[in-house]
């Protein structure tokens, strides 16, 4: 028997992976900055691989990857004849999966996504009706499909999140409502972010919380002051880079040190290869919020099937990945594996 989201958080931690555009992107099946997820029509073998790896590592949501697969960046790309049949196949791979977890046992649970439309406008009643019909079929597309849960993700105006919320819950389905606050630190038609995400559960979202735009430095804080005001169920997924407060977020970080900068002059898409958070980074922010009793854990774009690993064991679950961490002992240089030759170790401040 599945259980259904809000069981399986009463009972424990619950991983998600999201955030696929910068792994799939080096995989090479899609064009940065663009960011659509043609990859579900043109390469569906290659996003089912990628769920399969971080299924393997850990995640317990298949979150169908239709980010930046709604109607309006559609027609940026001039492929809106696309849009339905590009949600459904990415859908239905997503169910796919969730069905088949690995070794047998409990299938994972199958997310429809919607997300941040980038059209949204305060005071502009059109581009919000847009919105709503874009979140509305996407939706009715997910239902259709068989989706367990929704995740409406990276808002950063806060009507447009409790747009998300109003239309996900008319549609029966457990929700997920995470924020993505930019630099100036409060959503950007002016509500505070503590008030923003009070206010989701007062509207009777699920779970509530961050995602994206904020390393674990800078997302961590907020979390700690929302623990303290929201009774619901919390969400953490930090996007893995290192962020600071000067640059709160990845779209400004610099590389001073950089010899060769990328040639649209930042580091945010493409460049940040440098400014990765580490395993241990990624597990110590894992293991503050499991102390915080935030229990829906997972890490944003920039995600690496390492990266969930990580989230999950800080959690305490054991995964299939776990299997292949790191075992220094046998290193041949640095281990301590009584068949390490004495003359190597030796070599190990001056390698």
């Amino acid at each position: 028997m599945k259980r259904k989201l809000i069981e399986r958080l009463d009972q424990g931690p619950v991983i998600c992976a999201e955030g696929f555009l910068f792994e799939i992107e080096k995989r090479g099946y899609l064009a940065s900055g663009e960011f659509v997820p043609m990859v579900a029509l043109e390469h569906p073998e290659a996003l089912e691989n990628l769920h399969k790896d971080f299924q393997h590592s850990g995640s317990d949501i298949v979150e169908a990857f239709t980010y930046n697969g709604h109607r309006e960046k559609m027609r940026v790309i001039g492929k809106e004849q696309l849009l339905e049949k590009l949600n459904r196949a990415a859908l239905k791979i997503a169910k796919n999966v969730a069905d088949n977890p690995i070794n047998g046992g409990e299938p994972n649970l199958m997310a429809g996504n919607i997300s941040n439309s980038n059209i949204w406008e305060q005071s502009d009643k059109h581009s919000q009706n847009e919105v709503k019909r874009m979140f509305n079929e996407m939706v009715e597309w997910a239902v259709d499909e068989g989706a367990d849960m929704m995740v409406g993700e990276t808002f950063y105006y806060a009507e447009e999140a409790y747009t998300a919320l109003d239309i996900i819950q008319k549609s029966g389905l457990p929700s997920v409502i995470t924020i993505a606050p930019m630099g100036v630190n409060e959503m950007m038609d002016g509500v505070p972010i503590l008030d923003t995400l009070k206010e989701l559960e007062q509207r009777g979202a699920d779970v509530v919380g961050m995602n994206c735009f904020r390393g674990p430095k800078t997302m961590m804080p907020f979390l700690r002051e929302a623990r303290n005001i929201l009774k619901c169920h919390m969400a953490a997924l930090p996007i893995p880079f290192r962020t600071s407060e000067e640059h709160p977020t990845f779209f400004n970080l610099p590389d001073n040190d950089c010899p060769c900068p990328a040639p649209h002059g930042r580091t945010f898409p493409t460049a940040l290869d440098p400014l990765y958070c580490n395993r241990y980074e990624i597990r110590e922010f894992g293991e503050e919020a499991k102390k915080l009793g935030i229990n829906y854990l997972g890490v944003c774009c920039g995600a690496t099937p390492m990266h969930i690993r990580e989230i999950a064991e800080a959690a305490g679950l054991e995964v299939p990945a776990s299997k292949y961490k790191e075992k220094m002992e046998n290193h041949f240089m640095y281990g301590s594996n009584e068949r390490t030759a004495e003359h190597m170790k030796d070599f190990g401040d001056k390698a």
